[in-house]
């Protein structure tokens, strides 16, 4: 395997902290499938079960989210190095939320759950990467309820965001008319049109009468973690 190669690995966020020797092992022991996909090529389909953990190690894919009936959509780039949807590789739901598409010429590094599991007990560091992102994700979780109880109308449409989108996500966008949001908010058209605006001043979103476009997905962030 060239050099090149390894520094990919070893930037991937379940790989973070990792040497490269222990990199080395690990490649030789277990088996790491590589794949390839073309553009607009669909690599997860929303409803799957996630049975490999999946690492989009070079170029960059699409991931979309949406409701039964269509109506709220959000999608996400998520660009190499990034892993997709690591979350559900464990627990009672292990089906994908989202459905991934290849914006350009993509390589995956694709690992079964059985072999990922071995590494994880194989060293410290995997599982520490591992266990941090779920923590967070369940964090963020006790932050959005804390939004959307009594947090202020931003905060909730902060949490919205975040909690569909992963950390590494960007060119973000929700899709869904304005009636069905501030309905889903419960409030009036003129005081969720006053928090976009507000939103909007600060650099963190764009917007119109269908779409939600996040220019900063940290910023969305910082108003949650104000609470």
């Amino acid at each position: 395997m060239n050099s090149s190669m390894y520094e990919i690995l070893m930037g991937l966020p379940l790989f973070n902290g990792v040497s490269r020797d222990c990199i080395s092992q690990i490649i030789e022991k277990y088996k790491f499938h590589f794949l390839k996909y073309l553009p607009s090529e669909q690599l997860i389909t929303a409803g799957e079960t996630c049975t490999h953990i999946k690492f989009v190690i070079s170029g960059s894919v699409r991931s979309q989210i949406e409701n039964a009936d269509g109506r709220f959509r959000v999608s996400q780039t998520l660009t190499a190095p990034e892993v997709i949807a690591p979350e559900f590789l464990f627990g009672k739901a292990t089906q994908y939320p989202c459905t991934v598409t290849a914006i350009e010429p993509t390589g995956i590094l694709q690992i079964s759950k059985a072999e990922y599991m071995e590494i994880l007990k194989s060293d410290q560091i995997f599982m520490f990467n591992m266990l941090n992102i779920l923590s967070m994700n369940a964090q963020r979780s006790i932050e959005g309820v804390l939004s959307m109880t009594t947090g202020s109308l931003e905060e909730r449409i902060a949490f919205w965001i975040t909690a569909l989108t992963q950390n590494g996500g960007t060119d973000i966008v929700l899709t869904c008319k304005q009636r069905d949001l501030y309905s889903l908010f419960g409030v009036q058209r003129t005081s969720f049109i006053a928090a976009l605006d507000k939103m909007k001043e600060k650099g963190i979103i764009e917007y119109d009468s269908v779409e939600m476009r996040v220019s900063s997905r940290r910023a969305l962030l910082d108003i949650i973690e104000r609470i």
